[in-house]
């Protein structure tokens, strides 16, 4: 029990002594195996271990000794939307019960009124101003888990009831006698359950659904923006049943257990179609579910809206227009480069030309290209595909990946007869391009003659705009700038609110960096020299780094130096 006493234990002692609830000697005894303990026990706990006092006695005379309320906190005087105003990992680890807000004042209960920093946290995270109210420990977490359930309460029903599913359906195959397993997957709880984690996961914009079980446990994330939260924790009981509905709404062998499989969803919500990609793995406490939600309404978007710089969008429109040669977006998993070449084709799109794409799978639909999606299984791989849409007379050629030697080797044999492709690499920057498609097998030659563009990007955080406020960064932030040779006249970032769930960030935008190569770069690739040279002859040429384009980003208020440096490999 963390009973809290004030800092003068003897101010505590008088308000006991005050008001008759312990005696002198008590208030000696307790001091004196205080002293023995090192001083590393409260006196409050002292008396209350030795029985002189309970803990709601303390904790009023704490408050009396501070000259704040004391109450006796119940559900019933707690507004419970007012707990979301902070995150539930803070109300948990320091014991803070957030009971109502008024005029932008939160009230909130707390057993330690002389913890000034954990006030002026409180003030940060909720943008509110602070009243505080003593309680007991023992009653603020029985409030909390009121409203709060632990992992292994869970009252599906409730949940269901705060969200509208009228407008999501399942778009499934029927498939009859799968067993007793299928039946359990298929009563209602179950069926709200999995169409909840679904609805919610579209609508709070996340990109991946994880069901992850552990020893005894189970757990649902969402990824937001790049990062993973917790949504729930559901009873591990249900992690099979939920499973399985899940292998059935993607049509995949519910029966198999041992080995991954792959299928896929498809959703209609709000009278729009949501494709969905699933993962199932098996793993030591049971099969691990990751669900890729891909929404065409957030995938096709128009180039002025990535948060390409004015002068590299202008030079990325007009490499779109070339009549030949490859150009190549690259970056991580999940870095938004499909979404660049969408838009990309989106911008070119017209009745004069045929633009044809191959891609695995097709991510989004856009009315006048023809799109393919490979087929590995039944043989028709990504060069199989792209030679055979060579017969089809394309002008645009978009291939989702260049994986392996042979598709490099037809997109540049492509690009060199009179075609633009497009395609993307996983590299690190634009001039580590080049070095991937020599090391898939092509020659240095003929990457000079056909490589037009290279656009490196990253997805970074931007600030919420609803808790948005300038700042004084710390020293070893403005020394950064200093050795970047920039100047950030203001700071600004997101103190936290319950629109972006206290992290400051609300979406995403990219940053770029853009290799086009001129005669000098172009002579250098033919040579072979290294991509540390090849790097710092491109930045010499003109090229903006990721970094500094991030900073520009910076500057104009979109985002944070931390989150510049989170995803920059500087």
């Amino acid at each position: 029990m963390a009973v809290v006493a004030t800092g003068n234990k003897l101010q505590l002692g008088q308000v006991l002594l005050e008001r008759g609830i312990i005696t002198s000697d008590q208030i000696d005894v307790a001091l004196e195996e205080q002293r023995r303990g090192g001083h590393n026990r409260l006196l409050g706990e002292v008396l209350v271990d030795f029985g002189y006092c309970g803990e709601g006695q303390i904790v009023s005379a704490i408050a009396e000794a501070y000259g704040v309320p004391y109450a006796q906190i119940t559900p019933k005087i707690c507004d419970p939307q007012v707990t979301e105003v902070l995150p539930r990992e803070f109300l948990e680890e320091y014991t803070v019960l957030p009971l109502f807000k008024v005029n932008n004042i939160l009230t909130i209960a707390l057993s330690e009124p002389s913890n000034v920093f954990l006030i002026d946290e409180i003030e940060r995270l909720s943008n509110c101003k602070v009243q505080i109210v003593c309680a007991t420990v023992k009653e603020i977490k029985a409030t909390l888990q009121a409203y709060m359930p632990a992992a292994n309460v869970f009252v599906i029903d409730d949940i269901i009831e705060d969200t509208s599913l009228d407008d999501f359906s399942l778009i499934e195959n029927v498939t009859e006698d799968i067993g007793d397993l299928e039946d359990v997957a298929g009563q209602s709880p179950i069926v709200k359950l999995v169409n909840y984690l679904i609805y919610t996961a579209v609508h709070e914009n996340a990109s991946d659904i994880h069901i992850e079980p552990d020893d005894k446990r189970l757990r649902v994330r969402y990824r937001v923006d790049g990062q993973l939260y917790e949504k729930m924790k559901p009873p591990f009981q249900m992690h099979s049943a939920i499973v399985s509905r899940i292998k059935i709404m993607a049509e995949l062998d519910i029966a198999q257990r041992r080995l991954p499989q792959d299928g896929g969803i498809h959703v209609l919500m709000e009278g729009r179609a949501i494709d969905l990609r699933v993962s199932v793995t098996p793993s030591n406490h049971g099969e691990k579910v990751v669900i890729r939600i891909i929404d065409a309404r957030k995938t096709l978007v128009s180039l002025e809206s990535l948060g390409f710089s004015y002068d590299n969008l202008q030079l990325f429109i007009e490499k779109m227009n070339s009549s030949n040669g490859i150009v190549l977006v690259t970056g991580p998993t999940g870095s938004g480069k499909n979404t660049t070449l969408y838009g990309g084709l989106a911008e070119i799109n017209t009745d004069q030309i045929n633009i044809c794409t191959v891609e695995d799978p097709v991510e989004c639909n856009i009315s006048g290209i023809n799109q393919f999606q490979v087929q590995e299984t039944a043989g028709f791989g990504f060069s199989t595909a792209l030679r055979s849409l060579l017969r089809q007379d394309p002008d645009v050629i978009m291939v989702g990946e260049i994986r392996d030697r042979e598709t490099a080797s037809i997109a540049v044999q492509a690009a060199l007869t009179g075609h633009l492709v497009l395609s993307t690499l996983h590299t690190n920057d634009a001039p580590g391009a080049v070095t991937r498609l020599i090391d898939l097998g092509v020659a240095p030659y003929l990457i000079s003659a056909s490589l037009i563009a290279v656009v490196a990007q990253r997805l970074i955080r931007k600030i919420c705009p609803n808790c948005k406020d300038e700042y004084e960064p710390a020293s070893n932030i403005k020394r950064l700038a200093e050795r970047w040779k920039v100047e950030v006249p203001k700071y600004y970032r997101g103190v936290g609110c319950r629109k972006c769930r206290n992290t400051g960030y609300i979406g995403r935008i990219a940053m770029h960096e853009m290799l086009l190569p001129n005669e000098t770069v172009l002579d250098a690739i033919t040579e072979g020299v290294t991509m540390k040279k090849l790097r710092k002859m491109a930045i010499t040429s003109g090229m903006v780094p990721l970094h500094l384009d991030g900073v520009e980003k910076v500057k104009a208020g979109i985002t944070t130096m931390e989150e510049v440096l989170r995803v920059s490999n500087v």
